[in-house]
Formats: structure tokens, sequence, C-alpha cells
């Protein structure tokens, strides 16, 4: 017998009015290497619209459950499942193979959830703080001695980024283009921020850091990889997160300085990194290291609303957005 349940379901990409919520969407059976998780809370992710606009570079078939992270309970798992985790266990998880959006999700990188965290805590780990995560400690190899500026730090990459780097003791500076957005980078971390909605605000950190920043964290790489060529220390790092169109640049700043450029995907983590990802995330948590700020906890009905909200450039961000299930 096929066992149904809840879930968004996506049958054609486009708009976010392609999601719809149904009752009664087969529940998945897990592979061998898998645990099938009874979902509590998903995040909702700019990801997400973009893969439901069919703007991804790898797009899953169609239909499809949206969400790429979330928490819940375990209540089955497969024989070759690879981690220390028992059917009843509270856990997050990342990369699911089916979409968190739903009742049931079935997932091979899951971690535990802390008891002192939330099941919204976990929810959010996932992607935000994985990719952050993985840009820092990764790429960037970042340690006490540096200092980290992030271009754009008041969204859920840059805030999750501005905890873990203070994590290991590195000097954070953060931009934002609002005094919301200021106020709130403020509040995750960071040692002093900037208005880069200012038009001085590339020469006020060329005064205060001569030097230059050894990393430098890009969120809108077409709008700031040439500010970022002069910010940089020589020999410094820029990892690219978030891109939206072509970036020229003058490659004399790169040569000059003799400074790295490269780019993080969540989808190119290899299997050797997920479970260094999760277990250090969740020890962060446990630590308080690391805390996440939930700024709505919407319902499942209400996806399409939270998916137009999380692209909204008007809408300034206080934390993250979850899903109850």
């Amino acid at each position: 017998m096929i066992q149904k349940m809840k879930a968004a379901v996506v049958f054609a990409f486009g708009p976010s009015k392609n999601i719809k919520i149904l009752n009664d969407y087969t529940k998945p059976t897990i592979l061998d290497h898998e645990c099938l998780i009874n979902v509590k809370i998903a995040g909702v992710n700019p990801v997400d619209t973009y893969i439901r606009e069919g703007k991804y570079p790898v797009l899953p078939e169609l239909p499809y459950i949206p969400g790429r992270e979330g928490s819940g309970v375990v209540v089955q798992i497969g024989p070759a499942f690879k981690g220390q985790i028992s059917i009843g266990d509270r856990v997050w998880f990342s990369s699911p193979r089916t979409g968190s959006c739903a009742e049931y999700c079935a997932a091979k990188h899951v971690f535990p959830l802390p008891e002192k965290a939330s099941f919204e805590h976990g929810a959010v780990l996932g992607i935000a703080y994985s990719s952050a995560f993985r840009a820092l400690f990764m790429k960037a190899n970042i340690t006490e001695s540096d200092t980290l500026l992030i271009h754009g730090a008041s969204g859920g990459v840059g805030t999750a980024a501005i905890q873990l780097a203070k994590s290991v003791g590195a000097k954070v500076v953060g931009t934002a283009g609002s005094v919301e957005g200021m106020n709130l980078i403020k509040k995750h971390g960071c040692d002093e921020v900037y208005n880069h909605r200012t038009p001085e605000y590339i020469d006020k950190l060329k005064e205060k850091y001569p030097e230059g920043f050894s990393i430098i964290l890009e969120v809108l790489a077409n709008v700031n990889l040439n500010y970022d060529l002069e910010l940089v220390k020589k020999r410094g790092k820029i990892v690219i997160i978030g891109n939206r169109g072509m970036a020229n640049i003058d490659a004399r700043k790169l040569m000059a300085k003799e400074s790295i450029i490269t780019g993080v995907g969540l989808a190119h983590t290899t299997p050797q990194e997920f479970p260094v990802i999760g277990s250090t995330l969740s020890t962060l948590l446990e630590q308080e290291k690391i805390f996440p700020i939930i700024q709505k906890l919407g319902k499942l009905e209400n996806l399409v609303e939270l998916h137009d909200e999380i692209i909204d450039s008007n809408v300034t961000r206080a934390g993250k957005i979850t899903v109850s299930i």
C-alpha cells in the first residue's frame, strides 16, 4: 500500500504560484544509505526560488518538492547509512534527495541536533551555515590572525559567516545597505560595520585598512569584484559566494597582489566534506558559538508568499525564514 503525506509540490518550473500544497502526495521510499525524516521545520532560501524558476545549473526532475534544508525526527534508517544516528533522534539535514517542504524527507546528510537547540535552529544550518563554513574553512582557511571583510553581510550566508569567523577569533568587518542591516550584522558579531550604499565607503575601508584584508567574502561579485581587488591584501583571498551577472575586472590588480579568487557552490560539497561540516556545526551550535536568528516561522500553506518574500530586495532581512510542517 502506497503511503501518502502532506507536501508542497512543483509540477512546472516558473513563478511562485506554481507551488501547490497537496495532502495526498506519495511518501518517499529511502535508499539503503539514507534516513527517512519526519520533518518538523524546513528552511527557505533564495536558491529554492532559482530552482523553482528553472534558473539553476542543476534542476530536479518534475514534479519535485522544494526545500534544501530542514530538521525533524528520524523514523527509518537504511542498512547502509553512515552516521551516528538512531531512530527517534532529533536531527538536522542538508541537500536531501527529496525536498524538505513535506511531512517526510529522504536524506543522507543527516546530523544530530543538540538537546538545547530548537528544530528552528537546526533547520537553517544546511544551506547558509554550510556554505559559509566551506567558504571560510575549506577555501580560505581562516584563522585567528585573519581580518575578514564580508562584502554584503546582512544576508543568510553573511550573518552565518560572521559567527563562524568570530568562533575562531578572526576580526570581522561587514557591509550592509541599510541602517537595519548594519544593526543586524553588529548584533551577529561584526567588529566594524559600513554602509555600502554610501559612495565613500570604499575610501574609508582603504584608509582604515591600508594593507588590505586577508580574506574577502563576496556576495555580489558582478558589482563588487573590482572593489575587492583594491581592498584585498597581497596574496589575500577573495571567495565568491554570490553573483547576479557578468563581472568585468582589471586583471592587473589581481596580478599586482598575487591575490586568489575562488568560488563556492554548495552543490560541489564532497562526500568527505559533508561529515566534517555537519559535525562541526552541531558542536558549535551546542557550544552556542553560532546562534541562528529566525525572522519568521511560516506555515507550509503560505510557501508561495515566503518564496516571494525571500527574494524581495525591499525587505530587510532580520534573520532566517522557516516553515513549520
